[in-house]
């Protein structure tokens, strides 16, 4: 039985609420790096741009300083291929070589997350590990030229593996579940892994590097950042988060709750829905990449090192991605890539026919997206790409045009080289050359982070 065939029969309806409670404002340490749950979108990207600040890691300072962040970090677990093999850091990762997918995500868990959260309500909706919210991967091509952050829908049925808990009990492998499951099937010690197995799946590329925040680890990171400015083309106003949000047309300065709030909005952006939600989530990583990039942060060591702190301090890490090699590694790999050859796109899904609060992935955009990351091809959007919360804004230029050639528009996974021969000689005529690039297909939405956008409420 197929996934779609086991889909149509559709998993119980998840009634349960959307909202979150209140994201406590946090310290600023200094020094640090990711995010958290819904406003995964945030706590991802942020993670992606710590990484990429870390470069400065390759002076003798802040090499000192990276190892003296890691004393602070959150234990950290091991992720399990499906052949039940321990994965291992890619080897000889450098600026030059290496390709690599990084997972992040944020769970929804209340648990020991402060006033907001500590209602009988809110702890029953979500306590313990909770669930995987928000589901980013981070992928940079081998050659470092370019970089696709990937959201996946957390209501999104899919495949999910077997998955080991911490009391040694196993949870089946299931045809169809949705994707915010997977997290609480493996528990606290497997969780991180049974999830990036689950990406790894779905998307055909191995996850070697894994992080999960919290609510709180975002309000730290917002403020760790000094808050982002980010673009509204209509007022915002959602009171179903806390803090509420009430915030005028133009371009406004978020931080701290406010930020937390802004990225687990569903009900104030787009047209209310979990999509919606992604694509306002993108506007915000976006002006967060820009950001980052004019303020200069990834060449200031102490900047860098504010953003490490607070990452390290609030995120669970798998076990190959704590250690300050590996992250100076990763920090040179982001930091080669540029703005224009950045795009965050959101996974092709479909609404499940059985279930309007359900997707299911659109197999044929899914199997464009998934070629073009397992063959480390630049992704091209469409030029109407941009998702259901998100507007150009007008006042703004251009954005840059890749430096990656461009692609040809397709619909399916391109075919390998062939190589011909010339029925004169009999020799072999020159081999078709490989697309340089990956134009997904209209259907596919998302932005490039050099476009600047505006977020909106339709």
């Amino acid at each position: 039985m197929t996934m779609a065939d086991d889909a149509r029969r559709g998993p119980a309806p998840d009634e349960s609420a959307d909202d979150g409670g209140a994201v406590r404002a946090g310290g600023i340490a200094r020094h640090g790096r990711l995010r958290r749950g819904h406003p995964v979108a945030f706590a991802a990207k942020v993670t992606a741009a710590a990484l990429a600040v870390v470069l400065v890691s390759t002076t003798s300072v802040a090499a000192i300083a990276t190892w003296q962040v890691l004393q602070t970090a959150a234990p950290t677990v091991s992720l399990t291929a499906p052949d039940g093999s321990t994965a291992t850091p890619v080897p000889q990762l450098t600026a030059q070589t290496g390709e690599v997918n990084l997972l992040l995500i944020a769970t929804d868990t209340r648990e020991g997350q402060g006033v907001g959260f500590d209602d009988p309500a809110n702890l029953e909706a979500s306590s313990g590990v909770g669930n995987n919210d928000a589901n980013l991967l981070v992928h940079i091509s081998e050659d470092h030229t370019n970089m696709a952050v990937v959201s996946f829908p957390r209501d999104m049925i899919v495949p999910i593996p077997e998955c080991q808990g911490d009391d040694g009990s196993v949870t089946p492998a299931t045809d169809g579940a949705p994707l915010n499951e997977a997290l609480r099937r493996g528990g606290e010690q497997n969780g991180l892994s049974c999830v990036a197995r689950t990406i790894s799946d779905l998307t055909g590329v191995q996850v070697d590097y894994a992080g999960a925040i919290k609510f709180d680890g975002v309000v730290a990171m917002a403020d760790a950042v000094g808050g982002v400015d980010v673009c509204l083309a209509t007022p915002i106003q959602d009171d179903d988060v806390v803090p509420a949000l009430d915030l005028e047309a133009g371009v406004v300065n978020l931080t701290g709750a406010e930020a937390g709030s802004f990225l687990r909005s569903r009900h104030g952006v787009g047209d209310a829905s979990d999509l919606g939600r992604i694509s306002n989530q993108q506007t915000f990583l976006s002006a967060l990449a820009r950001q980052t990039v004019s303020a200069g942060t990834l060449t200031d060591p102490t900047k860098v090192l504010a953003i490490a702190r607070v990452a390290f301090a609030n995120m669970t890490l798998s076990d190959t991605l704590a250690d300050a090699a590996t992250l100076a590694k990763l920090g040179l790999a982001v930091n080669t890539v540029g703005l224009s050859n950045m795009v965050f796109v959101q996974y092709p899904a479909l609404d499940a026919p059985w279930n309007p609060n359900k997707v299911i992935p659109d197999e044929g955009p899914a199997a464009v997206l998934n070629d073009a990351l397992q063959r480390n091809l630049p992704l091209t959007l469409s030029a109407d790409s941009l998702g259901r919360s998100a507007v150009l804004d007008p006042d703004a230029p251009a954005p840059s045009t890749p430096s990656s050639p461009s692609a040809t528009p397709t619909d399916a996974p391109a075919a390998a080289p062939t190589t011909p021969t010339d029925a004169a000689s009999g020799d072999a005529a020159p081999a078709t050359p490989a697309p340089s690039a990956a134009a997904l297909p209209d259907s596919v939405t998302g932005q490039s982070a050099d476009q600047v956008t505006c977020a909106k409420r339709d």
